[in-house]
């Protein structure tokens, strides 16, 4: 049963449901696995939760 856990910045419905399309034919098609046991979890992450190079990528 793979997960997939995706964390980026917010982005819309639509790109969501295309990237889980994506993901999941991709493991079929890789891993073999069948598409009901794969499960994806988009993780919505705020810029200001977010810094690299020691900066919030808010700022």
């Amino acid at each position: 049963m793979p997960v997939v856990r995706v964390t980026m910045f917010p982005r819309t419905e639509d790109v969501k449901r295309e990237l889980a399309k994506a993901i999941t034919d991709d493991i079929v098609r890789i891993a073999k696995a069948p598409p009901d046991k794969i499960t994806i979890i988009f993780e919505d992450l705020s810029p200001d939760n977010w810094a690299q190079s020691g900066n919030l990528l808010s700022d």
